[in-house]
């Protein structure tokens, strides 16, 4: 792993230690498994495990995008909504971190 990839990861351990109901592991989760999510796909999603607001899984994506770097967006136009998607060179680094936390927990 290069230096970039050791901070991301090391950035990704301590937003993985704050999860105390797992709602970041789910939201890391279901980017590993779908292609393309805007707020709206992420927020039903999340709302069939978690009681928590559409506001509060936006502005963990926007956290996840800004901090961690490994998320990026897109817009087609003015009108559509946002696009979210996993940037592929960190998807083994995002798995061996839950797959750590999943195991020691």
């Amino acid at each position: 792993m290069d230096s970039l990839q050791l901070k991301i990861k090391h950035r990704l351990q301590k937003f993985i230690e704050k999860d105390e109901d797992g709602v970041r592991s789910n939201i890391l989760c279901v980017f590993l498994n779908k292609n393309k999510l805007t707020i709206d796909d992420l927020y039903s999603i999340i709302t069939t495990k978690y009681n928590i607001s559409r506001n509060s899984v936006a502005s963990m994506v926007g956290y996840i995008q800004s901090k961690l770097g490994i998320i990026q967006s897109y817009k087609k136009d003015y009108k559509s909504p946002t696009v979210y998607y996993l940037k592929d060179k960190y998807a083994f680094i995002i798995k061996m971190v839950l797959k750590q936390k999943f195991t020691v927990s």
